[in-house]
């Protein structure tokens, strides 16, 4: 495919390289363009920390500027998931601070979910055990979820006194599992158990324990080995569709489709298709 000069495809590259990223506050591991994040303090169920919460908003903002990962896989450690913001180190701290200073936190917490949403690359929640809080929101803001039938997940912000619109849950569950489940879980902070959650749409599928990291990751390969530019711009249409009319949408997509179908990849895999050959996509 001949790109004309100045056409942004033969423009160079410097982008940031995340396959060697080293994390301060989960561990991180990167194979095959599949980054692994895991929430690794086992014996707390692996709660977040003001510290946790900065670095996963930055690392997901710098995912969007690189070329080395393709998608990424969040899970927890010691057969739970994520138990929330941690009590001592955040809950506590919480009910000593001034208004302006409540608002900074939740602002930080909800730049985590942009981050996540934001970033091109798919993310992969693989859900063991304990996902509640916070953790039910990380699971929440992944483009796809698989679980144990372990998996017990709880939006309990009601039984601490909060609100249930916390980190875009408001916005973002009744789309993934309806209006009025999103409601009885938001209001009651009950747990919601696996198979219900596969039942309503929550997890893509349930898998064995012993299983489920290797599944995640396998999805996350195949997500990897696909069109990098199509399936990051499949998942901007997913976020940014729900607040247009089916007229601006069909229109988006054109326009999305028309970009998509000027890269090399939807060259690569025509001359594939010809041949008769299984298409290798390089992201351009």
């Amino acid at each position: 495919m001949r790109h004309l000069p100045g056409h942004p495809h033969t423009l160079p590259r410097h982008r940031r390289k995340l396959a060697d990223y080293a994390a301060q506050h989960f561990d991180y591991a990167c194979a095959g363009g599949v980054a692994t994040i895991t929430l690794a303090r086992p014996e707390r169920k692996n709660p977040l920390t003001f510290d946790s919460y900065a670095e996963l908003r930055d690392l997901f903002r710098a995912a969007a500027e690189c070329d080395d990962v393709k998608a990424f896989v969040l899970t927890g450690a010691g057969g739970n998931f994520c138990s929330g913001g941690d009590v001592h180190e955040i809950i506590g701290p919480l009910t000593r601070l001034d208004t302006p200073g409540l608002l900074a936190f939740t602002r930080l917490t909800g730049d985590l979910v942009k981050a996540m949403l934001g970033c091109p690359q798919p993310v992969v929640a693989a859900v063991d055990g304990v996902c509640a809080g916070a953790g039910a929101i990380l699971a929440m803001a992944s483009d796809l979820r698989y679980a144990t039938p372990q998996a017990r997940t709880a939006f309990l912000f009601a039984r601490v006194g909060l609100a249930g619109c916390d980190m875009g849950a408001c916005a973002i569950l009744p789309r993934i599992i309806g209006q009025g489940r999103a409601a009885e879980l938001l209001y009651s902070g009950r747990a919601m158990g696996a198979e219900e959650g596969e039942r309503w749409g929550f997890f893509n599928a349930l898998v064995p324990r012993d299983g489920l990291l290797a599944h995640a990751q396998e999805q996350a390969r195949l997500l990897a080995a696909g069109p990098v530019f199509a399936h990051g711009m499949t998942k901007k249409m997913l976020q940014q569709e729900w607040s247009m009319s089916l007229e601006q949408a069909i229109e988006s997509e054109a326009q999305a489709q028309a970009l998509c179908m000027a890269t090399n990849d939807f060259h690569r895999a025509y001359h594939a298709f010809v041949q008769r050959e299984t298409p290798r996509f390089e992201g351009d």
